[in-house]
């Protein structure tokens, strides 16, 4: 299926940045994260390629800084994605590695022409804090 250009050009940019980004779809799928977002979330993309958003959400663990978890709905490029709603949010997830990282980021809706919602970006960076 042909992606938006919005989503494409988003893709692109992503591809060239050294700051950590995910772009999911309207449904909340994976679409693309790039080189410095592989390195935290614990996985080439080329091997998560095509994860759905309840396989992404269950195999990526996030959680509060005191260790209980964060809801589904409560997680950034969710409320996104569902609410429109940007975020900044500082909190720990469990990669696809299985390692425990710091992380900050902002989350926001991916609007395209005419008010068409594409979908979210999230941009993120590993805080160096001890989870």
């Amino acid at each position: 299926m042909q992606q938006p250009i919005e989503t494409i050009l988003m893709r692109q940019l992503a591809a060239h940045l050294a700051t950590a980004m995910v772009i999911v779809d309207i449904k909340g799928d994976l679409v693309f994260f790039n080189k410095a977002a592989e390195r935290i979330l614990g996985r080439r993309f080329e091997e998560a390629r095509g994860m759905q958003r309840g396989q992404w959400l269950h195999e990526i663990k996030a959680q509060r800084p005191d260790g209980t978890a964060i809801q589904i709905d409560d997680r950034a490029l969710i409320k996104a994605v569902d609410r429109d709603e940007p975020s900044h949010v500082r909190f720990h997830i469990r990669g696809l590695d299985d390692v425990l990282r710091e992380i900050e980021g902002v989350a926001f809706p991916m609007v395209g022409q005419s008010g068409r919602k594409l979908g979210a970006v999230g941009m993120f960076w590993e805080t160096g804090g001890t989870p």
